[in-house]
């Protein structure tokens, strides 16, 4: 698994969100260092899971729609990337050559477990913890 970019660069948008003021795309990529364009497309899909709102106008921005408590890791990681497993075999819609008769490889069992710690930990983790 690998955590992209872009997760990254939400996370940190988020955090500079959690000021719970409305914050210009501007301010956000120099603070954190974010192409402009990039930021626009995490904003947009931190605003289509409900994290952020957009104002338009003179005093427009962005601004977290959640207290910075309620917003996990996971959340944002989720918003922004569907594809969080430590393997590919975890998709619902995947299907493994190495079943055999719908019983999952011996190996299959141990990534489950990984890919539940591996979320118990976003989900643990708010953005507020990282303040």
């Amino acid at each position: 698994m690998l955590l992209t970019r872009e997760c990254d660069y939400a996370v940190r948008v988020v955090r500079y969100l959690s000021n719970l003021e409305v914050n210009t795309v501007g301010a956000i990529c120099e603070r954190e260092n974010i192409p402009a364009p990039f930021a626009y497309k995490i904003l947009k899909k931190l605003e289509h899971a409900g994290i952020v709102k957009s104002r338009r106008g003179a005093d427009g921005g962005y601004r977290l729609v959640k207290d910075p408590d309620d917003i996990t890791l996971l959340d944002i990681i989720a918003a922004v990337d569907t594809r969080l497993f430590v393997n590919e075999c975890l998709r619902q819609d995947y299907i493994c050559p190495r079943n055999i008769n719908g019983n999952c490889c011996g190996v299959h069992d141990e990534l489950c477990r990984i890919q539940d710690i591996v979320v118990n930990a976003l989900r643990e983790k708010s953005i507020h913890d990282l303040v």
